[in-house]
């Protein structure tokens, strides 16, 4: 009789899952198993966390479903890479099964854990589950990584065959499941030490079942996504992406129906399920963008240091930059933890380019805030709004905050949604209320400096300085 484990990471469902599949149908008993693992919780900043609650609540319902299959869930709080080996010795396992983490600390934790449980002779098996292509999977004519997306793209879907989309059926071997030993119960929220966020009132359904429910909500809408997908006032985009990062819905059940529906709607969607692939092996062969630019001539950009700066830099972060559409993308990142794909851009833009601090430090403020934070994805992201990443937008394109506003959010449905100090302001202001003159700020209830902050910066004379640093960098690089 063989005995497995299936270690669940960031693919918490009982269904179309790659480790899970392959230990049930090679062995003959699999037990399975989550870690809440300190070395991650431990050193996040608050003890309020949306992502914490989200996972537990979402271990829950893995758990309830696999005892539906006749197993369960063994559910740790500890360091995962001692609490792995140790469990599989303690079950007498020939073999622990997980699937792949590309990120870098945990690639140093999963090389701890196999280390560990090789020299007690137990094997571990890893496989592809997240992304429909990986590492080394799709490279250029000349055998390296791909730096520009639309060649990616293209290449991707040239070497798309059904193989990549195949399901990993889980009912045919679910008799192999076995039920866990009652004394590692799934622990309260208070048992992890996190305190209750507003999860339950963000709309941000948990688990396989409210994976399930967006995603078929969404493809009621995924042929307008095209269009509607850059409105953040409108109901546009899947709202799927922190379900994608904790893998409580199947990467390739969501390619699959990209593929199968006809018109430019999902195929506008499918190219945003590429770019999590592209940004993937992005970062496994370049790891040193975590902490550097893609392009290394960009890291002689000079950015705003010092006391200034900082002051800048809090009131980006508390929104108070006195630029509507910047403020309410951040009170919506503030209070739900997730923020509108095309604000992210904007946000990310005005910090690099209008307030001139480094990306990283927004990238790091994201990483702490975001629901749905992934490594690679907010990494690309953050570099391509700073114009240092790979096929980032060319430095001199400096989006303009009001200009973005006007053409996104023409009416000010959002920026009113989230700023109710402008509530009264006409749309004809809404995007430059310190336009305004002080009897029409009167007027709208909304004084300048006073019921809502003067722009922090001038946008135009930010533009000059940022062009001015970027021609330095530029100038260095061909010394």
């Amino acid at each position: 009789m063989s005995v497995a484990l299936v270690w669940f990471r960031r693919d918490l469902r009982d269904h179309d899952h790659a480790a899970l599949y392959h230990a049930l149908k090679t062995h003959t008993r699999v037990y399975c198993a989550f870690v809440f693992d300190r070395e991650i919780l431990d050193a996040l900043p608050s003890r309020v966390d949306r992502r914490v609650e989200f996972i537990r609540a979402s271990v829950v319902e893995l758990d309830t479903a696999l005892r539906a299959r006749g197993g369960g869930l063994i559910t740790l709080h500890d360091h995962a890479r001692e609490a792995v080996p140790a469990l599989a010795l303690r079950l007498n396992v020939t073999a622990v099964f997980a699937n792949h983490d590309y990120e870098p600390d945990a690639l140093v934790r999963d090389d701890a854990v196999r280390g560990a449980l090789g020299a007690a002779g137990i094997a571990f098996h890893t496989f592809k589950d997240q992304v429909i292509f990986e590492k080394s999977e799709v490279l250029t004519g000349a055998g390296r990584p791909f730096s520009v997306f639309t060649p990616y793209r293209n290449a991707w879907r040239r070497q798309l065959t059904p193989f990549f989309l195949q399901a990993y059926p889980v009912e045919p071997y679910a008799a192999h499941l076995c039920a866990p030993p009652t004394e590692y119960p799934v622990p309260s929220l208070s048992q992890l030490g996190f305190e209750a966020s507003n999860l339950g009132d963000i709309a941000l359904p948990c688990g396989m079942s409210g994976a399930r429910a967006l995603w078929h909500d969404f493809r009621t809408r995924i042929g307008d996504y095209d269009r509607a997908r850059d409105y953040p006032a409108v109901k546009g985009v899947s709202y799927l992406s922190t379900h994608l990062r904790f893998g409580t819905i199947s990467i390739r059940e969501l390619a699959r129906v990209a593929l199968e529906t006809p018109g430019k709607g999902a195929e506008t969607w499918l190219n945003e399920l590429i770019w999590r692939d592209f940004y993937q092996q992005v970062l496994w062969h370049r790891p040193d963008v975590v902490a550097r630019s893609f392009r290394p001539e960009f890291d002689a950009v000079r950015w705003e240091e010092g006391p200034d700066a900082e002051r800048l830099f809090l009131a980006w972060c508390e929104a108070r930059t006195g630029y509507p559409l910047v403020d309410a993308a951040m009170r919506q990142l503030n209070q739900t933890g997730w923020m509108h794909n095309r604000l992210r851009m904007v946000v990310a833009s005005f910090l690099t380019k209008d307030l001139g601090i480094h990306w990283l430090r927004g990238e790091r403020y994201f990483a702490d805030k975001l629901n749905d934070y992934d490594i690679a994805a907010n990494n690309g992201g953050w570099q391509w709004a700073a114009s240092t990443g790979c096929d980032a937008q060319p430095w001199f394109r400096i989006f303009n905050p009001v200009t973005q506003s006007e053409r996104f959010d023409p009416d000010g449905r959002f920026i009113r949604r989230y700023l109710p100090e402008l509530s009264e302001v006409p749309a004809r202001w809404i995007h430059a209320p310190w336009l305004m003159s002080p009897l029409e700020q009167t007027a709208h209830r909304c004084r300048i400096g006073s019921d809502y902050p003067a722009p922090i910066v001038d946008h135009a004379q930010a533009r000059e300085r940022t062009l001015q640093r970027f021609k330095q960098a530029k100038a260095a690089e061909a010394e």
